[in-house]
């Protein structure tokens, strides 16, 4: 089956209606150590589902935007919110638009992990990147539904109700940045397909408790770090509670190490953890450049204990440090590919 994404260039030829636009170490990317961790994705690899026969159409959805009837099953679904494609692509639907966190070049749209969603669509368009949407390529697209968030998209809330049925989620009850169920869940009841959602979610937490499980073992800590072109960023406990909570991993002591933050290699030396993931966001482009490719050579690099036990793990960041059920479940199969020796 053949997608066909559509670049965002291609809506200037179709419409000139003004509508407003509004607006988020080792060498080439490698650690110096021969420990990785990609593995493939191990729940919902071949997503087939259908609508709940318990959830017919019309249904009416209590949104932020009040209450929402949805006459029939969509065919073709908008998510303005840059980060809900994840959780969308987890359910049956022939035609999907979305708006990317970054450019289509840098997305994980690409890996593995979502091929298996990508492949079923019939047409994937995308109507933003870096969080902005493009509200005529929307137009152009001409959706039956568009989901969107109450803080995300507040400024075009609007304009997307002109442009068609629109369900404005509650980003505080469904918290994608901390609780991505409570999204699946909510992209059920609005498709119809609760099954669905309820079945990846309770696959994700079986898996997580099986990990957890076998990773009784580890020993010492474990740091993940976000590593950009320009910036390093220790992922605090708070933000990864499926790996330190779910996986019942101990994190490196300190203030940091809660929050979270940018950190120099000096600093990473003072929490000096026993295994460090390493969160490339130029895991699949080496062509864009890593801090870390500067850290390599360093007396203070080589002296750190990961280093030197030969516990360093490279991961695709912007998939296992994202926000949503894919990039989890990428996440803790690399956390326990890694770990579970």
């Amino acid at each position: 089956m053949n997608v066909r994404i559509r670049p965002l260039t291609i809506v200037a030829l179709v419409l000139s209606l003004a509508l407003m636009l509004s607006a988020c170490s080792g060498k080439n990317g490698e650690p110096s150590t021969s420990s990785s961790a990609s593995p493939e994705p191990t729940i919902a690899s071949s997503p087939s589902h259908e609508p709940s026969p318990a959830s017919p159409f019309p249904r009416t959805i209590s949104a932020a935007n009040g209450s929402i009837t949805i006459q029939e099953a969509p065919k073709k679904v908008a998510v303005v919110h840059w980060g809900y494609t994840d959780s969308m692509l987890l359910f049956d639907l022939d035609s999907l638009a979305v708006v990317l966190p970054f450019t289509e070049k840098q997305s994980v749209l690409s890996t593995e992990s979502y091929k298996p969603y990508i492949d079923r669509l019939d047409e994937l368009t995308i109507v933003g990147e870096n969080t902005s949407v493009n509200l005529e390529a929307l137009l152009a697209y001409a959706p039956d539904l568009i989901i969107a968030g109450n803080a995300t998209n507040t400024e075009i809330t609007a304009e997307l109700e002109k442009i068609a049925t629109t369900v404005i989620l509650d980003e505080e009850k469904a918290n994608i940045w901390g609780d991505w169920p409570s999204v699946v869940t909510a992209f059920g009841e609005i498709l119809g397909q609760e099954d669905a959602a309820e079945k990846y979610i309770a696959e994700y937490r079986e898996l997580l408790s099986t990990a957890k499980e076998k990773l009784t073992q580890v020993e010492g800590s474990v740091a993940f770090v976000q590593v950009r072109e320009k910036a390093v960023w220790l992922q605090g406990t708070d933000y990864l509670k499926p790996y330190y909570e779910g996986l019942g991993l101990k994190a490196p002591e300190g203030e940091e190490a809660s929050n979270g933050a940018e950190i120099t290699l000096e600093g990473l030396s003072k929490l000096d953890p026993d295994h460090l993931f390493l969160g490339y966001f130029n895991y699949s482009d080496k062509s864009i450049p890593a801090l870390t490719d500067e850290w390599d050579d360093s007396a203070v690099w080589s002296k750190l204990k990961s280093v030197q036990k030969d516990q360093l793990y490279a991961i695709n960041g912007e998939l296992a440090l994202g926000y949503g059920p894919i990039g989890n479940t990428y996440g803790v199969n690399a956390v326990l590919a890694a770990l579970d020796k």
